[in-house]
C-alpha cells in the first residue's frame, strides 16, 4: 500500500470570525494582549508610549473597559488567545478533567485511564492542543494535538499523609488544575483536603510504587490509537464544532507531493577496503571496522572488587579472549573474541590491575593505586567492574564513576565501566558488540564512517546538560573538520559561558583554515533554538576577527528529545512508521524528519528501531540558504547521516552524534573536580 503520511494536526477555521471584547489598560496574570491600534483610531493622550498593548480577560465588560469588535483575521495573535481560552474553557466543564496551562501557554488536558486499576494511585492519560496559525497547512488556523503518556496521582490527599517532608513534593492537582507545590496560591494550599500529589520518581519511592520497566515497544499505533480517541470523543462533537469548523477528514494527511526524501544512499555507512552497508552491526561483522590503531601498543587492565576476580575470568574475560559460545534463550549463539571482531591487535595487561577491597571505599583505594600508574609505553584503556549500579543514586561511591573517570583521563587513559551484575545475564550477549564497538573508538580506531564525499566545511555539535540539583546547565562541543563524520575535538562549558564557547570555535575554525586553506561554511548543529544577541552574535563576531565575516554560518537546531509535539503516522502501514529518510515542512525554516531503519517496506524491525522522528529547524547568516530546497536537503542530509555514527552502539540512533556527544560530555564534565577538560580529553572520545 502506498505512504500516506497523516500529522497529529487538525486544520480548522472559527465558526465566527469576528467577537466584541472588553479591553483595560493595566497588564493582569492571565489577560491577553493586543496592539492599541486594532482598538482605537489615536494612541490615548496621557499614556506613555511604551505601553502599546492593552488586555482582556474575555470577560463581561467591568469599570474603566474599551469594548472594541475584533475581527481574526485581522489580529492573528490575538486570536490565538481567545481560541486558547474557548478551548481551555470547553475542556474546564468536562467533568473530571484535569485541564491547566503549561509553560508555553499551550493547554494539558488529563483523563482517567478507565482501564488502569490501583489501590495507591490513579493513572491519568495526558494530552497537549497547542492552537497555531499557518505553520503547516499554510491556509489557517491548526490545532495540534499531542498525547504525553500518562501520570499517576495519588488516591490520598496530603491532609491524609501525615510527618511527610513537604520538598519532595513537585506537581500537584487541586480540583482538577496542576500547580507547583511550592508556588500554588496561598488559599489553595491551605486546602490540604483538596491537595492530591502527582507521583513524581522521588514519591513513587516514599510510597512503595512499583518500580517502572523502560519497555522497548512500537509507540506509533499506540500513540495514534490514543490521538484517535481523543479527537472523536471531545473534539468531532456537537458541543466544540459549535466554536470551530474542523477539517471535514479530522487529522491532517499530508500530499505526496509535500513529502520529501533525503538522497539515495545518505545511509551508507564505509567499512574496511571501501567496502558498504547500511547496517552498523552487519557491517562491521562482515567486512571489519574501517581502521584499527596503528600508532602504538594497546593494552587493557581490569579495576574491579577483590571478590571479584574469578567471576570477571569466567564472564567478561573470557568472552573478550574467547568469544561468546553458548546458547541464548535456549539458542546457540557465537560471536568472536574482541580482538578479532574490532580487527584490533591488543592485550590485557595484569600487572596493572587495580583491586579495591571495600565497596565504602572504591574511589580512595583506585585513586591511591592510581598514583604509581606512569607507564608511556602504551595506549591504556581500563575496564572498570563496578560493583554499584548507575541508578543506586544513594550509595557513598555512586560518585566514584566521574572521579575515576577523571583521574584515568589526567593520566591519558580511557576507560569502560560495566555493572558487575550484567557480566552473567544471557542478555549480556547482546551488549558485547556495543563494548567492543566503544572500545575501538576509545583506542583511536574508527569503527566506519560516512561514505560521502569530503566537502570543505567544519560541522560544530553543541549539546547540553542540566544535571539534576545543579544551578548551571552545561554545553558541550563537537569539532568535525570534513562531512565524513571523524571528531577531532571536544569541549564544556557552563551555559552562560558564551565566549568561551565562541572562543573554542574560533581556534577550531583558524586550525581548519589552516589545514585546508579554504572553507566553503561553518555549520553549527544546536540543541535548542539559538539566541542571535546571546549565542551567536559572539561566534559572528570571531569569524569578522579571523577576516571571515563572510563566511557562511547555518545553524541547524535538533531536538534534544523525540518530538512527542509534532508526530507523523504511516497509515498504508501496519506498524504506522514512516519510512526512514522522509522529511514533511512544518514550519517557515522547520521540518519533521523520520530518522529510523524502516528503509523498505519489508524491512526487519525490532521494538527498539521504532524512532519517533526528530524536529529540525534552519537559520542562516545569508537568508536566502534557508529558502534554497536544495541546501536544506544537504543540511537534513547531513542530521541524517550523522545519527549514523554513533560509536557507544551498532543500534541505529535517531539524534545526530554532533548534538549527542557533546550532550554526552556535559552529562559526565560537571561531576569532575577541575574546571577544564584534561588535553587528552579534548581528542579521545573517552565519554562513550
Amino acid at each position: 500500500m502506498a505512504q500516506q503520511i497523516q500529522l497529529n494536526i487538525i486544520p480548522f477555521t472559527p465558526v465566527v470570525s469576528k467577537g466584541a471584547f472588553s479591553f483595560y489598560g493595566e497588564k493582569q496574570k492571565g489577560f491577553a494582549p493586543i496592539y492599541w491600534g486594532k482598538i482605537m483610531e489615536t494612541f490615548p493622550e496621557g499614556r506613555e508610549a511604551k505601553y502599546r498593548n492593552y488586555y482582556t480577560d474575555f470577560q463581561v465588560p467591568r469599570e474603566g473597559a474599551i469594548t472594541a469588535e475584533i475581527k481574526f483575521a485581522d489580529a492573528i495573535n490575538f486570536s490565538l488567545h481567545y481560541f486558547r481560552h474557548l478551548v481551555f474553557n470547553y475542556f474546564k466543564s468536562i467533568e473530571g478533567a484535569i485541564v491547566f496551562p503549561n509553560y508555553v501557554d499551550d493547554i494539558e488536558v488529563w483523563f482517567k485511564d478507565p482501564l488502569h486499576k490501583n489501590k495507591v494511585y490513579q493513572l491519568y492519560n495526558n494530552f497537549t492542543i497547542k492552537v497555531q496559525f499557518n505553520q503547516v497547512t499554510a491556509n489557517g488556523y491548526e490545532f495540534v494535538v499531542a498525547y504525553n503518556g500518562t501520570s499517576k496521582i495519588l488516591h490520598k490527599s496530603i491532609s491524609e499523609i501525615a510527618d511527610f517532608d513537604t520538598t519532595k513534593y513537585n506537581l500537584v492537582n487541586c480540583n482538577g488544575t496542576v500547580y507547583k507545590y511550592e508556588k500554588m496560591p496561598e488559599d489553595l494550599r491551605q486546602n490540604q483536603e483538596t491537595l492530591y500529589p502527582i507521583l513524581s520518581n522521588t514519591l513513587k519511592k516514599e510510597f512503595i510504587i512499583e518500580k517502572e520497566e523502560l519497555k522497548k515497544e512500537n509507540r506509533f499505533p499506540i500513540y495514534l490509537k490514543h490521538l484517535e480517541n481523543f479527537y472523536n470523543t471531545y473534539l468531532n462533537t456537537d458541543a466544540f464544532k459549535a466554536m470551530f469548523k474542523l477539517n471535514k477528514d479530522g487529522f491532517y494527511k499530508v500530499p505526496n507531493n509535500k513529502v520529501f526524501e533525503t538522497h539515495p544512499n545518505s545511509n551508507l555507512l564505509e567499512f574496511k577496503g571501501g567496502k558498504t552497508d547500511i547496517n552498523p552491526g552487519t557491517g562491521i561483522w562482515k567486512h571489519k571496522p574501517l581502521k584499527a590503531f596503528t600508532e602504538d601498543h594497546v593494552k587493557l587492565f581490569f579495576i574491579y572488587h577483590k571478590d571479584d576476580g574469578e567471576y570477571i575470568k569466567d564472564t567478561l574475560y573470557d568472552y573478550f579472549i574467547n568469544g561468546w559460545h553458548k546458547p541464548v534463550n535456549k539458542v546457540e549463539k557465537h560471536l568472536a573474541n574482541l580482538q578479532n571482531y574490532i580487527n584490533q591487535t591488543l592485550s590485557i595487561d595484569k600487572t596493572k590491575r587495580i583491586v579495591f577491597e571495600n565497596k565504602e571505599t572504591i574511589f580512595e583505594e583506585v585513586a591511591e593505586q592510581l598514583k604509581e600508574f606512569n607507564d608511556t609505553s602504551s595506549r591504556f584503556v581500563a575496564i572498570y567492574i563496578s560493583p554499584i549500579s548507575k541508578t543506586e543514586k544513594d550509595h557513598p561511591q555512586h560518585f566514584a564513576y566521574y572521579k575515576i573517570k577523571e583521574l584515568l583521563l589526567n593520566k591519558g587513559i580511557s576507560s569502560q565501566v560495566l555493572y558487575k551484575e550484567h557480566l552473567s545475564k544471557e542478555d549480556f550477549y547482546y551488549f558485547i558488540p556495543n563494548i567492543y564497538v566503544a572500545l575501538l573508538a576509545k583506542i583511536g580506531g574508527i569503527p566506519w564512517r560516512l561514505a560521502r564525499v569530503k566537502e570543505d566545511e567544519i560541522i560544530i555539535g553543541v549539546g547540553a546538560f542540566k544535571p539534576q540539583g545543579s544551578a548551571h546547565r552545561f554545553v558541550g562541543s563537537a569539532f568535525c573538520f570534513s562531512n565524513e563524520g571523524v571528531f577531532e575535538n571536544f569541549d564544556c562549558f557552563r551555559e552562560d559561558e558564551t565566549d568561551l564557547l565562541a572562543g573554542s570555535i574560533s581556534n577550531a575554525v583558524e586550525k581548519f583554515i589552516e589545514k585546508n586553506q579554504t572553507a566553503k561554511r561553518v555549520i553549527i548543529h544546536f540543541y535548542k533554538e539559538i539566541s542571535d544577541k546571546k549565542e551567536l552574535q559572539p561566534i559572528l563576531k570571531m569569524l569578522d576577527n579571523l577576516g571571515e565575516k563572510d563566511l557562511p554560518v547555518i545553524v541547524v537546531t535538533i531536538n534534544k528529545t523525540d518530538s512527542k509535539e509534532l508526530l507523523g503516522f504511516d497509515l498504508g502501514s501496519p506498524d504506522k512508521m514512516p519510512r526512514s529518510g522522509r522529511y514533511v515542512k512544518v514550519g517557515y525554516n522547520s521540518y519533521l524528519l523520520f530518522n529510523n531503519t524502516r528503509y523498505a517496506e519489508d524491512s526487519k524491525l525490532f521494538p527498539k528501531d521504532y524512532h519517533f522522528p526528530i524536529k529540525v529547524s534552519i537559520t542562516a547568516t545569508k537568508e536566502e540558504l534557508v529558502e534554497d530546497v536544495e541546501v536544506v536537503r544537504e543540511l537534513i542530509d547531513q542530521v541524517y547521516q550523522f545519527s549514523r555514527m554513533y560509536w557507544k552502539s551498532i543500534s541505529q540512533q535517531n539524534l545526530p552524534v554532533t548534538t549527542k556527544y557533546p550532550e554526552m560530555v556535559a552529562e559526565i564534565y560537571p561531576h569532575f573536580q577541575e574546571d577544564n577538560l584534561p588535553d587528552f580529553g579534548k581528542d579521545n572520545l573517552w565519554f562513550l
